[in-house]
């Protein structure tokens, strides 16, 4: 998602999002481990989801 997608979610859905992000990175870097990934740019992608959406939940807490 964008970060203005990402933007107008509220702070419990953001939380949501990034556990589902952290949970499909964790089923990734098993697939790279097993040389199963197709493509390893996925894990970089997403880390970046993961690090937007905790940037979003911290700007959003700060208000």
């Amino acid at each position: 998602m964008k970060a203005a997608e990402l933007r107008e979610l509220n702070i419990e859905d953001l939380q949501k999002k990034a556990e589902e992000s952290r949970r499909e990175l964790m089923l990734a870097r098993l697939a790279k481990a097993n040389q199963q990934l197709k493509n390893p740019l996925k894990l970089r992608v997403l880390r970046r989801n993961i690090a937007r959406i905790l940037t979003i939940i911290q700007e959003k807490g700060a208000q």
